[in-house]
């Protein structure tokens, strides 16, 4: 059985500071996947600096298969001394899941990961180990489906100290905090943000620590196609239809009116078009049997990568991007299943031009359709999913 895994994050910077002191690398080998969390001593820039460099030097030296000693070593030789404490400080936690099941964690100063298994926070055995003077807990186990586990900095735990929680939020009920988060399926941002959400809610919406929750579930592979143009040769129609239908396990969206005709013509089933502008900037969507969304094509997805940037690049996911997230419109159920339902996209793209967006007489490559899909490739990819994109 080959792991798949549904990994997010969510940070609170410090009050009245504009760079988070946590950092987060997500990386993939051809048979694991990675996930740092760095906390960098202090708040502001000194402190981004230190787990930025701790984050990228423990990325890069994992992804090589250097043994641990090395990468503590070359943390304690690498980072700057801060000028006041006259000391270079980091803590860590790296989580590292192979395809086979098998797990690798490692914590250096960071309140512990939660392991939750069929609702029930399990205990990890660990292996305590001395490394340039510093204690390193590790842990060998291994995971199954249906599995999570949420590395945390220590922002977390001081969750309102001094204000609506005297000595902070106790690691034990942030554990049954999320056992309750996951008695419905979520994904892994959402319970990220679930978290950071009631952590801002116990400092009063005045972070007193920068304060992280990374997320590792196990799931399901969840294959999505998505056919969006006509084909140049009307004689491919077929072809592309036989192969974007020919994976029944996948999630099959069709986006452009033209691309649904053609499904519909070709499988012999019709196709209705809803009558609910639920959103005046985003035409209607459509429904067929055996198809999970159909939608327009180019104004749609260009709401799609917005709404995919906007989640890359970790700009405000707050409770209005999420609101946005489940809106009954065709881009958010789109960007909503490439977001949270989808572990690899495989794009069938026709490279016919629709002369309703586009200047005939110009090349391929400016086509809108065809930017659009590029822009898509690219924040789907940056999401740590893999995408292929085959041409009609």
């Amino acid at each position: 059985m080959e792991i798949k895994v549904d990994m997010a994050y969510k940070s609170l910077n410090k009050n009245e500071e504009e760079l988070c002191g946590d950092k987060v690398e997500i990386l993939h080998t051809d048979n694991s996947h990675i996930l740092i969390l760095a906390d960098g001593m202090g708040s502001g820039v000194k402190a981004n600096i230190l787990a930025t460099m701790t984050s990228k030097i423990l990325g890069t030296m994992f992804l090589r298969g250097i043994p641990l000693e090395e990468c503590v070593e070359t943390i304690a030789e690498t980072l700057p001394v801060c000028r006041v404490r006259q000391m270079a400080y980091a803590t860590f936690s790296i989580l590292q899941v192979y395809d086979d099941g098998t797990a690798y964690l490692v914590e250096f100063d960071n309140p512990g990961c939660i392991f939750i298994r069929d609702g029930e926070v399990i205990k990890i055995p660990r292996n305590t180990r001395v490394v340039q003077d510093k204690e390193i807990n590790e842990f060998r186990f291994t995971v199954k489906k249906g599995d999570a586990l949420i590395l945390l900095s220590d922002g977390t735990i001081h969750a309102g100290v001094g204000k609506s929680m005297t000595f902070g939020w106790p690691w034990k009920d942030i554990a049954e905090f999320v056992v309750r988060q996951r008695e419905h399926a979520i994904s892994s941002i959402r319970l990220a943000a679930a978290v950071c959400e009631e952590c801002d809610k116990l400092y009063e919406g005045k972070p007193g620590d920068d304060t992280t929750v990374a997320v590792m579930q196990i799931i399901d592979r969840r294959p999505v196609h998505l056919m969006t143009g006509p084909p140049v040769d009307r004689d491919d129609d077929e072809r592309i239809i036989s192969e974007f239908m020919k994976d029944e396990t996948a999630s099959r969206i069709v986006s452009g009116g033209t691309s649904a005709t053609i499904l519909s013509r070709e499988l012999g089933r019709p196709l209705k078009v809803s009558m609910d502008y639920t959103d005046p900037e985003i035409p209607p969507i459509a429904y067929m049997d055996g198809i999970e969304l159909v939608t327009e094509g180019v104004l749609t997805l260009s709401r799609v990568v917005d709404i995919l940037n906007r989640f890359v690049e970790k700009k405000d996911l707050s409770y209005d991007f999420f609101k946005e997230l489940d809106k009954n419109n065709g881009a958010s159920m789109l960007a909503k299943i490439l977001i949270e339902d989808c572990t690899e996209l495989n794009l069938y793209v026709g490279k016919a031009i629709n002369s309703a967006y586009q200047n005939p007489g110009l090349p391929f490559d400016l086509g809108i359709r065809q930017n659009l899909v590029r822009q898509l490739k690219t924040a789907v990819e940056k999401m740590g999913k893999r995408v292929t994109v085959t041409y009609y």
